[in-house]
C-alpha cells in the first residue's frame, strides 16, 4: 500500500503548508465560508502568476501539505485531503446537515443517553468517503491528522496517514493505516450527549471506544499539528529555521464565551439536567459509557486559547483577533525569550459569536443565541453569513505572501 501523494509530501522541501480545522458541530459551515474565500483567492493568484492555466481546476488539497481536523473539522479535513472542493463540502453540509442531527425518540434517548441517532451520520460518512476507504488510502492527497479521544484508555488519539508513524507500520497486526476512514471521522465527531461513542476494532482482539476529539485539549489542533509535522517522535521531521519555511493556517467555528447560559442551550441544559444522576455515576465510576459526559466548556475554551497563544508566540502571526486584554493579538509583534525566533507564519481566522463580536462584524441583525449551539441546524444561513463576512473582512492575499 503506497500513497504517492503522501510520499511526495514527506519528501518535499520547504516551504510547508499546514491547515488546522477546529471542532464545533454544525458551525463548521462558518469555517467552510472562510475556506471558500481562501480557495478562490489562491486559485486566482496561481492563475495570474502563470502557475496554473486559466481553465485549470484548483482545490485546497493541491495546496496544503498536512491537514488536521477535530470533530466537524475532521469531516472537512478528510474531504479536503481527498481532493474535494470547498463547494462539495458546502453541499454536503447543506444537503445532509439536518439528517446528521436526527433526534432519537424518548424511548431510545433514555436508553442510549444521547440526543441524536448516530446511524444517519454513519450512513452519510460511508456513502461519501467510501465504506472500504482506509486512512492509509492512496487517494488521500495530503497528510491527514484526525483528533479523537480513546475513552477506553482515557487518552487523546491523534491518527495520521503518515506511513512513517510508529503505529502505521504495515507489519503490525494493529496497523492504523488499515482502519476505515469513515469510522475514524465518526469517532472524532462523537460528542457526548449528542452522539454515542464509536467502537473501532483496532485488531482482531482489540476494540476501543472513542468519543469526540473536542474532549481533548486539541479541539483547536493548530500547535499540535505543528509539533507533529516537525518533532522527531512523529517521523515527519520537516525542518523550519524561520517563518518563511512553514505556513500554518488555523480556522475556527466561532468562539462562544457564555454559551452555557445562552438561550440556545436552555434545551440542552434541561436535557442534561434530566441525566444528572447518570452524570454523577459517570463521574464516580467513569466506565458506564467509557466517558465523562459533562466536560466543562470553560476547559475546552482554555485549551483552545492555549493552542492559539502558542501558535502566535512561536509563529509570526499575521492574522488573528485579540486573544485578551493582556496579550493583545501579537500580530507582527517581536517576542523576546524562547519564542524569539519565529518557526512559521501563522494565520488565525475566526469569529466571536457574542452580541459585541457580531456587532463588530456589522451583523447586528443576528441573535448570538441562535448561532452558538453545536446543533443549530436552523441557523445555518446565519452561520454562513458570519463566515462570509469574516472571509471578506479578514482574509487577505498578502497574508499568504511567500507561499504562492
Amino acid at each position: 500500500m503506497t500513497n504517492d501523494f503522501v510520499q511526495a509530501k514527506l519528501s518535499k522541501k520547504a516551504p510547508y503548508k499546514l491547515l488546522a480545522l477546529d471542532g464545533g458541530g454544525i458551525r463548521g459551515v462558518l469555517s467552510l465560508e472562510i475556506l471558500a474565500e481562501i480557495e478562490q483567492m489562491l486559485g486566482d493568484a496561481l492563475r495570474q502568476s502563470g502557475q496554473l492555466n486559466q481553465d485549470d481546476s484548483f482545490v485546497l488539497g493541491d495546496y496544503f501539505d498536512y491537514i488536521a481536523g477535530t470533530s466537524t473539522g475532521a469531516i472537512i479535513a478528510t474531504g479536503l485531503a481527498l481532493g474535494w472542493s470547498v463547494k462539495n463540502l458546502q453541499d454536503l453540509y447543506g444537503t445532509y446537515g439536518g439528517e446528521m442531527f436526527q433526534k432519537l425518540p424518548w424511548s431510545k434517548l433514555i436508553r442510549k443517553l444521547t440526543k441524536y441517532d448516530s446511524l444517519p451520520l454513519e450512513k452519510i460518512l460511508k456513502r461519501k468517503f467510501g465504506p472500504r476507504t482506509t486512512i492509509g488510502d492512496k487517494d488521500l492527497r495530503t497528510l491527514l491528522l484526525l483528533v479523537m479521544r480513546n475513552a477506553t484508555t482515557d487518552s487523546p488519539w491523534l491518527l495520521t496517514n503518515n506511513p512513517k508513524a510508529k503505529y502505521n507500520d504495515l507489519a503490525r497486526s494493529d496497523c492504523n493505516l488499515n482502519l476505515p476512514l469513515w469510522q475514524l471521522v465518526r469517532a472524532s465527531t462523537a460528542a457526548p450527549i449528542f452522539f454515542p461513542p464509536e467502537e473501532v476494532a483496532i485488531a482482531a482482539n482489540k476494540t476501543f471506544r472513542f468519543v469526540d476529539g473536542g474532549m481533548t485539549s486539541f479541539n483547536s489542533p493548530g500547535f499540535q499539528l505543528f509539533l507533529m509535522a516537525t518533532s522527531a517522535p512523529f517521523n515527519v521531521n520537516w525542518e523550519t529555521t524561520n517563518e518563511q519555511d512553514m505556513l500554518l493556517v488555523s480556522i475556527g467555528t466561532g468562539l462562544t464565551p457564555g454559551i452555557e447560559t445562552s438561550k440556545a442551550n436552555k434545551g440542552k441544559k434541561k436535557f442534561i439536567n434530566r441525566l444528572n444522576f447518570i452524570d454523577n455515576i459517570l463521574t464516580q465510576a467513569g466506565k458506564l459509557l467509557g466517558i465523562v459526559s459533562g466536560m466543562p466548556l470553560g476547559l475546552m475554551s482554555a485549551a483552545q486559547y492555549q493552542q492559539d497563544l502558542l501558535c502566535r508566540l512561536y509563529g509570526k502571526c499575521l492574522a488573528g483577533d485579540v486573544l485578551d486584554r493582556e496579550v493583545g493579538d501579537l500580530i507582527n509583534e517581536k517576542v523576546k525569550g524562547p519564542a524569539a525566533r519565529k518557526l512559521f507564519t501563522y494565520l488565525r481566522y475566526d469569529a466571536l459569536l457574542t452580541k459585541e463580536g457580531l456587532e463588530r462584524l456589522g451583523l447586528n441583525n443576528i441573535d448570538p443565541a441562535t448561532v452558538q449551539g453545536l446543533d443549530s441546524i436552523e441557523s445555518m444561513p446565519q452561520l454562513r453569513k458570519i463566515g462570509q463576512t469574516v472571509a471578506k473582512q479578514k482574509v487577505m492575499l498578502e497574508h499568504f505572501k511567500g507561499f504562492i
